[in-house]
């Protein structure tokens, strides 16, 4: 399992690629640093990262390869391609994998904790608030909404635009897009992935790439082999536990660790993996997951954090934390899996046609969940579509940040509550 994110990251890739000496080889893994310098370092960064996964490995590039200088440009824009293949947050993975290089996998735990708690933090109480003084309804509420109608329609222009550029992998997005709007279905959505890697392997098996040189990394293949074994079986092991026990919170890990282990796209595919099993199942209402979302547009850090304003939703402030371990624990496993096995994935040509199927299959979900449920519970009058339009606009042509966007939308949607 494991996809291009998008083609900014591989665009990103290539230049870095293309200001290394030409002669480099193969990279040795970085000095090793304390744990404390990791964890503080990975903290400013939470604090700070707005914009979403590709602002983010800006952020990082500056802070660990500019001023930290814990590895050099090369090294990091490998770490980079081997997180695009990978399914889960892009980032996040980034930050664990530097974390992993400077201090083993405790330096990756932290790299994680520093940069998901402030996010993470910000959207327990956000949920915390939101059921306290029965927020449903309010103006604050429905702008949050109207934002996530023009944050998910932007990030599904532009990744319809790197992931399904031609005829082929345009028909299999709206393929893919009609399955999930006629029959709106968990494992449908994951059959839909499975069938478009089939697809991309008949269609693109000549067509896939690899210019990216080889390194060595410190994790041996023995761990990686006991990280996906670990993730292979939990992803068994706990719907069959999940049904044998009545279990609110052995309920919780299983929906977020299987939705965290599958999501292909990063971020914003999360929406509709997400949706398919909390909301239909009464979990959590339209209205309660799509303020929740909106409000995740606003903070630093990793968009998958999300679960933990769902998490509190549901269970309370100890459902939010399971949730979030759930959901980033299949990040690890898999970062701590493929890593030791990079050389072998990346050179594989026909492991990369299948990501350029999936790839496509991602674009028709994505498609899908901007119908049902961003635009059918964000849009309910001329104000609102209005609104959304104004939005899209800030991101799509003045490119503002989506932390901004959340300001302004809020803002505004208070001044046009005041209009006649």
């Amino acid at each position: 399992m494991a996809i291009l994110l998008t083609l900014d990251y591989k665009t990103y890739v290539m230049e870095v690629l293309m200001s290394n000496e030409p002669n480099s080889k193969v990279n040795d893994p970085p000095q090793k640093g304390s744990l404390m310098e990791i964890l503080l370092t990975s903290l400013r960064l939470g604090l700070t990262s707005f914009g979403g996964p590709v602002a983010h490995l800006a952020y990082f590039k500056d802070e660990y390869v500019d001023k930290k200088k814990w590895l050099d440009d090369k090294l990091y824009a490998d770490i980079i391609a081997v997180c695009q293949f990978l399914p889960g947050p892009a980032s996040s993975q980034v930050g664990i994998s530097i974390g992993m290089l400077r201090g083993g996998i405790p330096g990756g735990i932290l790299s994680f904790l520093g940069f998901t708690v402030p996010s993470v933090l910000v959207l327990i109480i956000f949920a915390l608030v939101y059921q306290t003084f029965d927020l449903e309804g309010a103006v604050f509420i429905n702008s949050l909404k109207i934002v996530a109608v023009a944050v998910v329609l932007h990030a599904l222009i532009g990744m319809g635009r790197n992931l399904a550029p031609d005829f082929p992998r345009m028909l299999m997005a709206i393929g893919a897009a009609g399955l999930m709007l006629i029959y709106p279905n968990a494992w449908i959505q994951i059959l839909t992935i499975v069938i478009g890697g089939i697809i991309g392997y008949i269609l693109f098996r000549n067509k896939a790439e690899n210019k990216i040189s080889d390194f060595k990394f410190n994790l041996t293949r023995k761990v990686g082999i006991i990280s996906f074994s670990t993730l292979a079986g939990l992803l068994i092991l706990l719907p069959v536990l999940n049904s044998m026990f009545n279990s609110q919170y052995l309920n919780l890990i299983d929906i977020f660790f299987r939705v965290g282990s599958i999501v292909f796209g990063g971020g914003h595919v999360v929406l509709p993996m997400i949706e398919r099993e909390v909301v239909p199942t009464g979990l959590v209402t339209p209205d309660q997951f799509l303020a929740g979302y909106g409000m995740a547009q606003a903070v630093p850090g990793p968009l998958f954090t999300f679960a933990s304003y769902l998490g509190t939703v549901m269970l309370g402030t100890t459902g939010g934390i399971v949730a979030t371990v759930a959901m980033f624990l299949p990040s690890f496993l898999l970062v701590m899996s493929a890593l030791p096995f990079l050389n072998v994935l990346r050179g594989n040509e026909k492991f990369q046609s299948v990501l350029m199927g999936v790839n496509a299959t991602v674009v028709g979900i994505l498609l899908a969940a901007f119908y049902d449920p961003v635009f059918t519970s964000g849009i309910n009058t001329g104000r609102d579509f209005f609104l959304a339009l104004l939005l899209f606009f800030m991101l799509f042509r003045m490119k503002l940040p989506a932390w901004m966007i959340v300001i302004l939308g809020v803002i505004a949607g208070y001044l046009l509550q005041l209009l006649p």
